[in-house]
């Protein structure tokens, strides 16, 4: 089954309110409705795409040790990841996903690394939730995210609807601010160049991770 099919399936039984969840149709109206107006906004419009330079960044692994995207550029090309957090359930099958297509990557000599705002404490917990030999990245404040493209700020009504359901965004990534990044995947060749970039403000749809095999090889002939 696909990625994307899983998050459908997944959806279908959310929406449904169908347990766990149990979740009103007031909740699913509210969801679609910050939803639409991400898209409508054309926030997307504004991330890196193929062609740009990708930003430099240094994270923290959740061991606090950091992680420079420089150093694993001069191994080879890098997939970045960027997801929102592990309360998440749709970004947990993304990383399952991209842990199943971790050996291909290697194969071609590329490196994944996966960036949320979420503490370190909430990033090992995407670790062994999701059973990962790949790093999560703490991006404080969604900095990162921003120079890619990829943060906004939840509008006031979904804030409050988090807060209903205890998802409690600032305790998670602690940070007062109540952002996100929106979904983004990218492929960087060594000179950092951006040959692969797919960012999507719906966060229930998410591009196969074998789509950025293409993109993997030819960085993999530029730097042979």
């Amino acid at each position: 089954m696909t990625l994307q099919a899983k998050l459908d399936a997944f959806k279908a039984d959310f929406e449904a309110g169908k347990p766990p969840y149990n979740v009103p149709p007031s909740v699913i109206e509210t969801m679609h409705r910050a939803t639409a107006e991400l898209i409508e906004s054309g926030a997307a419009t504004c991330a890196l795409k193929a062609g740009d330079k990708a930003p430099a960044f240094k994270l923290n692994d959740p061991g606090g040790q950091p992680v420079s995207s420089a150093d694993l550029l001069a191994k080879g090309p890098l997939v970045v990841s960027f997801y929102r957090g592990v309360w998440c359930p749709y970004c947990n099958m993304e990383l399952q996903a991209l842990q199943a297509a971790l050996p291909a990557f290697k194969k071609l000599g590329a490196s994944l690394v996966a960036i949320s705002p979420q503490t370190a404490v909430n990033s090992r917990k995407s670790v062994r939730q999701n059973e990962l030999d790949f790093p999560i990245l703490s991006d404080t404040h969604n900095d990162v995210a921003a120079a890619f493209g990829l943060r906004f700020e939840l509008p006031d009504y979904l804030v409050d609807l988090y807060k209903g359901l205890k998802n409690d965004l600032p305790a998670f990534n602690g940070d007062p601010s109540w952002t996100l990044p929106m979904p983004g995947r990218f492929v960087i060749a060594q000179d950092g160049t951006i040959l692969y970039g797919e960012v999507n403000p719906d966060y229930t749809r998410r591009p196969e991770p074998e789509g950025m095999l293409p993109a993997l090889r030819r960085a993999a002939t530029v730097s042979a």
